[in-house]
């Protein structure tokens, strides 16, 4: 078994072996590039590692092999040889999946107090060496010894203040041994033994510390998130450093072939002279824009911009580039696909195919359900916005718009959030432990650091708001509050942010949904083209069906007449009727109903223009539509001619101990059927009225919460009477259909015989869920994140389709109503109906549409095409 492979024995397609970071730099190095000489021990060694949690024999003598040759190419010793330059190394993680900042890395490993002499010597640059062995000193703590970064920055933050020095870069070399004996100090106290001079000894920890890094929390936080494999773990990367904090012609960067927060075909990036890699990623010195190196070094930035472009059309997609410049010469550590925004994503796949490089297939597999819901993000709401005042400005690291609460630590957020409020993380710059902070945080504001900062790449790449490098800001930690700009800000205020501009305002600020570019519509037509099942909107008004037009809907699949009633004007009338003792009192305010409906479903089906539109009777639990208050009550008794008594008497009669399994939805109809026949009444002169107009509408009558055939069939003949008598007046007739909506297990399991009843179902995953578990959804989040923290469940089953039993139930009433009515149509409605793990089911049942809101169409197509892709090409492999 083959455990380290050099750089040159490997390629892109070796990821599972290699990781990520291994497999590019091997492909790097077989391109041609200028990549500093290493090896890459594998994921399968990081497996063994972690399962007997000790380096065995076999993996040292490799790793020492490796070395040797390493240092026959590179004509340096890392063993110790006075007549050749010290080998510094490298030390990185690089798993399979792209895991950015989520586990460790050293650099400058070998150092100790004679290789920083030699070094010194034979570079002829004593403070650069010092620099290397003091940061080294640091990484290594941290990384091995697990000593917190903070116990070394306030020794150089203390250094910095008593001497005026405005960065890193203005220690002298007095400073930086000062430094270096005060780090050692701190490995002895925490460690009670000294720092490691041996260097052979110090890669074999180091190497253990990031087999061990791959299951940090942060790591595992990360991967829960990316639903990625905990099992694969992480390749060990280990190359001759460069250096780019040699002094003025030396420097280090990040650089995007195309823009990553709009994927405009421009380069894009960040670098720092005289400076190592990681000075950039965490934001401690603000870099420079990567154009301005063409003004310093045009040479090297052509070498760049030629590399960049190459790589992209090699890889086919934007490239992230790690680069290091040594005394003027330009060195590639690093390439991988970019992380980029939702926008970026689209825009920069639509580009992409308008070139040749990839399909539309390839595209479609390129875009995810988050680049999709994050795209769909509101943004401030411009009337309010020019009132709002700018207190401050950063830079606009991750678009989107946000406000929250000001806190300042991961650790006041989740608290924070646990109380149901909405945070806004401000910190003078993030690392890889604040991941839990940021996740639950609206957006995230930092006071340095660039547009490739930890905060701006990890913001991206889970599509939150993000502003860094707002130098402005300034921290009083103690008392608990930031300064900008004069303008005091304390923990719990609220602040607004705007990742698209880096602009910082008091206050909350209203939001509304972002218009979609012209690339997102393009987009929308591919999915059209590749899925097989049709996406229809859960739409409830006429603002709800006008917004599902806007993402190009197959109809309306769920519309919820009780929806309809939720206005200041409708709600009185909807209370009265309820609350009417006999059938006359109750047909006064359903007349008034009526009218209301007929008018909402006349413009629904005007928008709809000949689209299938399903509509579902009154469903809601009653209780939520008793007034609450003392003066809704008091307005409704003298609206009713009652007095309070009286009025207080009917509601305490109306409420139920369990409303979510009371007197709701058909069994409302069975006791006043009066209710139904005048909803079936609005749908029906709707759709002839709309006839008349020229829009051919086929309205679907939907029954809620049927479990029996008889319960159906009782209703059904209430609103075919109703119908034919709305016929008769019109002297006019539309084609209509009376289904079901399957949403009690008792309804799945006859569904043989409601089928006989129902022209089609539809499945309620909200509900049936709800009553195969026997969880209540509006309360099951108290309880069921226990349940998942515990490994109970995986996931919760109101987020995702649980397939063993409520998917079991639809597989087993799909094939029963089949049975009775071969030509049954079958939908699937509830947020659950784009979850990508339930597709296939519905595939394989010949589901005939699914339905969501409005602003999940296009997440639901986006699933749906990606499913036939795959299906397509599984079947062509079959075939081949």
């Amino acid at each position: 078994m083959k455990l380290i492979y050099q750089f040159n024995e490997g390629n892109k397609d070796m990821k599972d072996i290699l990781g990520g970071k291994g497999a590019n730099l091997a492909e790097m190095t077989s391109l041609g590039l200028n990549v500093p000489p290493g090896f890459t021990i594998s994921t399968t060694a990081c497996r063994k590692y972690l399962e007997d949690n000790v380096l065995w024999l076999e993996l040292k003598e490799t790793v020492l092999s490796n070395l040797r040759l390493l240092e026959l190419k590179t004509e340096k010793s890392f063993l110790g040889n006075r007549n050749l330059q010290p080998l510094l190394l490298s030390v990185r993680s690089g798993a399979p999946n792209s895991m950015p900042g989520m586990m460790d890395t050293i650099l400058n490993l070998g150092l100790n107090d004679t290789s920083v002499k030699l070094m010194a010597d034979f570079t002829s640059n004593e403070r650069f060496a010092y620099d290397s062995y003091r940061r080294f000193i640091e990484m290594f703590s941290n990384v091995v010894a697990e000593i917190p970064r903070i116990e070394f920055e306030k020794q150089l933050e203390s250094v910095k203040i008593e001497k005026n020095y405005n960065s890193d870069s203005d220690l002298t070399i007095s400073d930086l041994k000062l430094l270096i004996e005060k780090y050692k100090k701190i490995y002895f106290d925490f460690e009670k033994t000294e720092f490691p001079e041996d260097p052979t000894r110090q890669l074999f920890l180091a190497v253990e510390a990031v087999f061990r890094s791959w299951n940090n929390p942060r790591a595992i936080t990360y991967r829960n998130l990316h639903k990625i494999s905990h099992d694969i773990g992480t390749a060990v990367n280990i190359q001759s450093m460069v250096f780019g904090n040699m002094g003025k012609t030396s420097g280090t960067g990040v650089l995007f072939s195309r823009n990553p927060i709009n994927g405009n075909d421009e380069l894009f990036g960040e670098y720092l002279m005289n400076a190592q890699g990681e000075d950039v990623v965490a934001g401690i010195r603000t870099p420079l824009e990567i154009s301005e190196l063409n003004k310093e070094f045009p040479n090297i930035y052509k070498e760049l911009f030629d590399t960049s472009k190459k790589l992209e059309l090699y890889f086919k997609d934007i490239q992230d580039i790690e680069f290091t410049i040594e005394n003027g010469k330009l060195y590639f550590l690093q390439v991988r696909n970019a992380k980029r925004t939702p926008l970026a994503a689209v825009n920069s796949a639509c580009e992409f195919v308008s070139e040749g490089l990839i399909d539309k297939k390839e595209a479609i597999k390129r875009i995810s359900s988050k680049d999709i819901e994050n795209l769909l993000h509101p943004v401030f709401d411009d009337a309010y916005l020019k009132k709002s005042k700018v207190v401050g400005k950063g830079l606009a690291a991750s678009p989107g718009a946000a406000s929250g609460k000001v806190y300042f630590s991961p650790a006041d957020v989740t608290i924070a959030k646990n109380k149901g409020e909405k945070v806004i993380l401000v910190r003078e710059e993030t690392s890889p432990e604040d991941i839990e902070g940021m996740l639950y945080s609206e957006g995230i504001l930092t006071s340095k650091g660039g547009m490739t900062s930890h905060a701006a790449v990890v913001a991206r790449g889970i599509g939150k708001c993000c502003i860094t490098g707002c130098e402005d800001i300034a921290f009083n930690k103690d008392e608990k509050y930031i300064v900008i700009n004069d303008v005091v800000i304390k923990e719990g205020d609220f602040i607004s942010i705007d990742g698209s501009t880096g602009n910082i305002y008091l206050g909350e600020i209203p939001k509304v949904k972002l218009d979609t570019n012209e690339n997102f519509k393009i987009l929308l037509k591919w999915l059209d083209e590749f899925r097989k099942i049709g996406v229809r909107a859960n739409a409830d008004t006429p603002n709800d069906a006008m917004h599902a037009n806007q993402f190009n809907t197959d109809g309306i699949g769920l519309c919820r007449t009780e929806h309809m009633f939720f206005n200041k004007i409708r709600i009185p009338i909807v209370r009265s009727m309820i609350l009417a003792n006999y059938e006359d009192e109750r047909k006064e305010y359903l007349d008034e109903l009526l009218k209301f409906q007929r008018e909402d479903f006349v413009e629904i089906f005007k928008l709809m223009d000949n689209k299938p539109v399903t509509v579902r009777l009154l469903d809601p639990p009653l209780h939520e539509f008793l007034p609450k208050t003392d003066v809704e009550i008091k307005n409704l008794a003298a609206s009713m001619g009652l007095t309070m008594n009286d009025m207080l008497y009917r509601i305490e009669n109306l409420k139920e101990s369990n409303p979510m399994l009371g007197h709701r939805g058909c069994r409302l109809a069975i006791t006043f059927p009066e209710i139904y026949k005048m909803q079936a009444r609005a749908i029906i002169e709707a759709a002839v009225i709309s006839k008349e107009n020229g829009i051919n509408i086929n309205p679907e009558i939907m029954i809620p919460l049927v479990c029996d055939k008889k319960e159906l069939k009782f209703i059904k003949n209430h609103l075919v009477d109703e119908i034919n008598k709305v016929f008769k007046e019109k002297s006019n007739s539309v084609e209509y259909h009376i289904g079901t909506m399957i949403e009690i297990p008792r309804a799945a399991l006859l569904a043989d015989e409601i089928a006989e009843e129902a022209d089609f179902f539809s499945y309620g995953t909200n509900d049936l869920t709800q009553m195969t578990f026997g969880f209540s959804r509006d309360d099951s989040n108290k309880f069921l994140f226990d349940y998942m923290n515990h490994d109970v469940f995986s996931t919760n089953p109101f987020s995702t389709l649980d397939k063993k039993g409520v998917g079991k139930l639809i597989e087993m009433s799909a094939q029963l109503g089949r049975t009775t009515n071969k030509n049954i149509k079958l939908g699937i409605c509830g947020e659950q109906a784009g979850d990508p793990e339930a597709l296939e089911l519905y595939s394989k049942l010949g589901i005939t549409y699914l339905s969501c809101s409005p602003f999940r169409i296009p997440l639901v197509k986006l699933a749906l095409a990606k499913l036939a892709i795959n299906q397509d090409s599984a079947g062509q492999s079959i075939t081949n």
